[in-house]
């Protein structure tokens, strides 16, 4: 299969040095695309911005901003059979991006405004032949949340990821499906779990 696969974090500029991101490592999609890679399928990785070991002979695609993941996102999608959105993307930015650096010492009040939802806008222009994967960062009980997101954004796999596991090298999620069933797999590395992963999105097809 073609398999699109986003990676790590995205930074949101606050002014020429100064950015807002969060503590997605990239551990997860790199897992992602090195379990796609051994499987044969034809990978291009969209990746924010990730210091973690990444698989070679590949199509990766750099971006920084949600706004360039989103357009890097949905310029690829078209091409792919596969979308699995792992990254963890801002869902705030600033409103306005202030030129040079802010002089430090006074307290800073910043206006955010949302990022716009890329796999719900991929879920809109999903053909019948296409699928999409994608991870629900929850705190702890915010299963339902997860699942609800699902229905909402039109996708046919939503992993249930619990915040812990964010910065960490295992992951304990429950995979729900659009159906209602739902499948725990207890903790295991992400390696381990991305194979399982890649082998639930292909029995979608």
């Amino acid at each position: 299969m073609r398999v699109l696969i986003t990676v790590g974090p995205t930074r949101e500029p606050i002014d020429a040095v100064r950015y807002l991101s969060n503590r997605s490592s990239g551990r997860m999609g790199a897992a992602l695309v090195t379990a796609a890679q051994k499987h044969g399928h034809s990978v291009t990785a969209i990746a924010g911005p990730i210091v973690v070991p990444f698989p070679q002979n590949i199509q990766r695609i750099d971006v920084e901003t949600a706004a360039e993941m989103q357009r890097a996102v949905l310029a690829q999608f078209p091409d792919h059979d596969l979308l699995i959105m792992a990254a963890a993307v801002a869902d705030y930015r600033p409103r306005q991006i202030l030129d040079g650096k802010i002089p430090s010492g006074d307290s800073l009040t910043l206006q955010l405004e949302p990022t716009q939802d890329i796999i719900a806008l991929a879920g809109q222009s999903k053909r019948s032949d296409q699928r999409t994967v994608a991870f629900s960062l929850e705190s702890a009980g915010g299963i339902e949340r997860a699942r609800q997101k699902m229905l909402r954004k039109n996708v046919d796999l939503m992993v249930f990821n619990p915040t812990s596991t964010m910065h960490s090298p295992t992951v304990q999620a429950v995979l729900l499906y659009p159906d209602g069933r739902s499948e725990e797999l207890g903790c295991r590395e992400k390696a381990a779990f991305a194979d399982i992963l890649l082998q639930r999105a292909v029995a979608l097809f």
